[in-house]
């Protein structure tokens, strides 16, 4: 996926100005600066801006002819390899696969010539696509040039190159694969066409080969780039046609897995390099708090131990091995302040979003039934496989310190200004490699780089020797940037024929219109957020906001159709005639569960839909109760409609990895606080669930004209309301907290 030196060699100030000549394009620094200025934190594109601001994948190196580079993305070798760049980060989602297909269809390449790699964390790659993915088909075509460049320049002034919010595939695939794709396709046609004097529309692309019919003549892309460099770059190439596709579609080999199956892949907790040392770290234990105090002569005279490094928040023990640096910090005894939070608990949370949200909200008094329920979600733990892990180099002081800072993170140019931060140097002292992630779901997001922070400040305290920072599990687990615990209050008011008249909510936790919004035509829809503020850290975790209100606003609608005497799904469908996403999703769930059926005792179905990041999906779960209580989830049944679908096999495993990833954090998971800290320290306290605890997926993708969604968050919020809906279903017990094994199941 990406060449991984044992020892990188040079400093990054060293090679700036070669770097910058290397991809500052043929549009000169002075055109740039002519064209629009950065303020208040974005670039700002006059209108000589938008109408002459060069194609985001036009820029290219000056060497670019020699190389046979064609866009941003896409370079061609004398071989007939093609090599494809991507600014996004594998973490096991298969982006770098899915927008590979994406250029290699539109370039027409033969699949099996296709490489890719991940692009280096440099100021050229700042990701701006991620504005397309949030309304990139709302842009005016004449305005979409201008819009994409200045995106992409206000990323990199802010310095962002982040893989996230599945922005993926609909931002960087659609708006930059797909263009690039096609951009070279045409300069490698322009490029035959004059080789060969013929007209371009003569010339046929297929499987990285160009042939002109009439004259017999063929020549290969790699034999056709040096040339097609030469041209330029077309600002609105022709994209196919979705029904002319043969690598979309298909269940293209992921392209990250042979290393994985064979080992060869490197994550940063893999990296190592002569003479590096290793830190272990105790870290206080409430967030905010400072270290007071550490005796550290039994850790000095342990074995292999070269230093202990107080920093204003930690304790570092750095040692010729992991296992020596961990034993000798468990023999030190530091003392943390606790910034004042030292009475917070689960409980005083909780009693805070209680307080904040008051009573029930309003319903229409002459409703014939009035309900009412309140939801709650815990705080939850990203827990990815692969604990966080920091590699550093530090050399220098001051403003000339120069690093060079090995991790796996979800965007490095962001991870490579927090370490610049940390050492009070500029960013483009620092170079950052960045690796294949073991895990994600939003850790190692944008602005939670503590663990890269810390790294470089023990590093900087070893000065020049190189030291990886790893973090515990219980590091790991104590000191996340948390999915946030929430509270919701519902209030929904029936006629005397069951027809839905209100639906209303109070939260605390935080929500957008997203996250609340309900598909259903009832006439009164409110849903109001509460401030109740603590002092727990929060972060973005798989689905964001969607985990909690897809459980509170599912089960609710849920408790409305049963206080109505319907069938859930009845209820729902009936309820969605306007929105046909909705009720085509909702309707190949049902058909896919056999719902309406009839089930053994014990047994029960349960059902909820969700939209979110452009995605809608429906979801059907099928479990068995026994009489003690005891829980099986039996199957689950997924339609997902995301536009459409670039590799399926890929998609098939990202909504199977949304539904586990959710069904664990239902059942189980849960973070709880006590005395200002976590209490949860490693998986015996902080369960996942376990492959014979898994059921049978099944899941079909709904081909529709909506624009590319999501995959790898929108298959997490309907989870738990259908599964809670399910068991409801199988026993009359409604569950209303999660996780669910707070909730005896036994028969109602």
């Amino acid at each position: 996926m990406r060449n991984v030196c044992a020892r990188a060699s040079g400093h990054p100030r060293r090679r700036e100005q070669h770097r910058r000549e290397r991809v500052m394009n043929k549009w000169s620094r002075r055109a740039f600066i002519g064209a629009g200025t950065v303020a208040g934190g974005g670039f700002l594109l006059g209108v000589a801006g938008f109408t002459f601001a060069p194609s985001r994948h036009s820029l290219v190196s000056a060497d670019a002819a020699a190389k046979g580079q064609l866009t941003t993305w896409i370079t061609i070798t004398p071989d007939n390899m093609i090599d494809i760049l991507i600014p996004h980060c594998e973490m096991g989602q298969g982006a770098s696969t899915a927008l590979a297909m994406m250029a290699a269809e539109e370039l027409e390449a033969d699949w099996s010539l296709v490489r890719v790699q991940e692009a280096p964390a440099e100021d050229a790659y700042a990701n701006g696509y991620i504005i397309r993915a949030m309304g990139g088909g709302y842009v005016p075509a004449m305005l979409g040039r201008g819009v994409d460049y200045g995106a992409y320049k206000a990323m990199e002034w802010i310095g962002l190159m982040v893989t996230g919010g599945s922005t993926s595939v609909r931002g960087t695939g659609e708006w930059g694969m797909r263009v690039a794709g096609a951009a070279a396709k045409e300069m490698l046609v322009a490029a035959a066409a004059k080789q060969w004097n013929v007209p371009a529309s003569e010339c046929v692309a297929k499987s990285s080969r160009i042939t002109h019919a009439a004259s017999g003549k063929s020549a290969t892309y790699g034999e056709l780039a040096p040339a097609a460099a030469t041209e330029s770059v077309p600002t609105s190439p022709t994209l196919k046609n979705p029904d002319t596709f043969t690598i979309r579609r298909t269940s293209a080999q992921r392209l990250d897995l042979p290393s994985k199956v064979d080992g060869s892949a490197v994550y940063a907790i893999d990296f190592t390099m002569p003479g590096m040392l290793y830190a272990a770290l105790a870290i206080a234990p409430v967030q905010g708090g400072k270290l007071v105090a550490v005796d550290t002569a039994p850790a000095d005279a342990m074995p292999g131990v070269k230093k202990v490094v107080k920093l204003d928040e930690a304790v570092a023990v750095v040692a010729d091995s992991f296992w020596r640096a961990r034993r000798a910090l468990a023999a030190l005894k530091p003392e943390f302040s606790d910034a004042g939070h030292g009475a917070v608990s689960t409980d005083s949370i909780f009693a805070a979003f209680d307080q904040a949200l008051g009573p029930a909200p309003a319903v229409p008094k002459n409703a014939a039934r009035t309900i009412t329920a309140d939801y709650r979600a815990p705080f939850l733990a990203h827990a990815t496989m692969e604990p966080m892990v920091c590699t550093a180099r530090v050399e220098g002081a001051g403003a000339e310190t120069l690093a060079e800072v090995w991790a796996g993170v979800q965007d490095p140019l962001n991870a490579r200004s927090v370490a610049a931060k940390a050492l009070g140097t500029d960013v483009h002292n620092v170079r950052l490699t960045n690796f294949m992630l073991g895990g994600g779901f939003g850790r190692r997001l944008p602005f939670t780089f503590d663990y890269v922070d810390l790294g470089v400040r023990v590093a900087k305290a070893m000065s020049p020797i190189p030291v990886k920072t790893i973090w515990t599990r219980e590091n790991d687990l104590q000191h996340d940037y948390y999915r946030g615990a929430a509270l919701s209050r519902h209030a929904g008011a029936l006629d005397a024929n069951g027809t839905p008249l209100a639906a209303h909510s109070n939260y605390t936790g935080g929500g957008n219109d997203e996250a609340v919004f309900m598909p259903y035509k009832i006439a009164e829809m409110a849903a109001e957020g509460k401030k109740a503020p603590h002092a727990i850290r929060e972060g973005q975790w798989r689905s964001v906001l969607n985990s909690q209100h897809g459980f509170f606003k599912e089960s609710f609608i849920d408790e409305m159709a049963h206080a109505a005497g319907k069938d859930p799904f009845e209820f729902r469908r009936g309820l969605v005639t306007e929105q046909p996403r909705f009720k085509a999703a909702l309707e190949k769930a049902a058909s896919m569960s056999g719902w309406g059926t009839p089930l053994p005792p014990g047994e029960g179905r349960g059902i909820a839909v969700c939209d979110s990041f452009g995605t809608i999906c429906a979801e059907v779960v099928h479990v068995a109760v026994s009489p003690e209580g005891q829980l099986k989830v039996l199957n689950v049944y997924a339609a997902i409609d995301c536009g459409d679908v670039i590799n399926l096999d890929g998609a098939t495993a990202q909504a199977e990895g949304g539904i586990i990833f959710a069904l664990s954090a239902a059942l189980l998971s849960e973070i709880t606080i006590d005395k200002g800290q976590v209490v949860q320290t490693n998986f015996r306290d902080y369960p996942m669930i376990h492959i014979a605890d898994a059921p049978k997926i099944t899941t079909a993708f709904i081909r529709s004209d909506a624009p590319l969604g999501g995959l790898g968050e929108p298959p997490v919020p309907p989870l738990a309301p259908a599964l809670c809906n399910a068991i409801f279903a199988a026993t009359g017990v409604r569950v209303r907290e999660l996780p669910i094994r707070k909730t005896s199941l036994k028969k109602a």
